[in-house]
C-alpha cells in the first residue's frame, strides 16, 4: 500500500480538491527568518528558546520552526503601557 495523501492522489489525477478537504498551512518561519524579523540576533533567539522567553517553537525532528501567528501573539503578549508593568 502506497503511502500517499489525497492531496498528491488529486494532483497527479489532475484533480482538484472539494473546497471541505482544504486547509490553510501556517507559515512556519526558521531561526534565521525570526530573527531578521524581530531585529535580533540568532544566538538571541537561541537564549529566548532555552530560557522560555521567546515565542512558541515547534520541533520537526532536529528543526526549530517558529508559526507567524505564534511570534505575533507573543510579540502582542509582550506590549506594554509601563516600564515598571510586570511581564504577563
Amino acid at each position: 500500500m502506497q503511502n500517499t495523501t489525497y492531496l498528491q492522489t488529486a494532483q497527479h489525477n489532475g484533480g482538484t480538491l472539494p473546497a471541505s478537504h482544504t486547509v490553510t498551512l501556517p507559515q512556519l518561519w526558521d531561526q534565521k527568518v525570526l530573527a531578521a524579523y524581530l531585529g535580533k540576533s540568532t544566538a538571541w533567539c537561541e537564549r529566548a528558546r532555552w530560557a522560555g522567553d521567546g515565542p512558541r517553537f515547534v520541533k520537526l525532528g532536529r528543526h526549530v520552526r517558529y508559526r507567524a501567528d505564534d511570534v505575533l501573539a507573543w510579540i502582542e503578549d509582550s506590549a506594554r503601557t509601563c516600564s515598571g508593568e510586570a511581564s504577563s
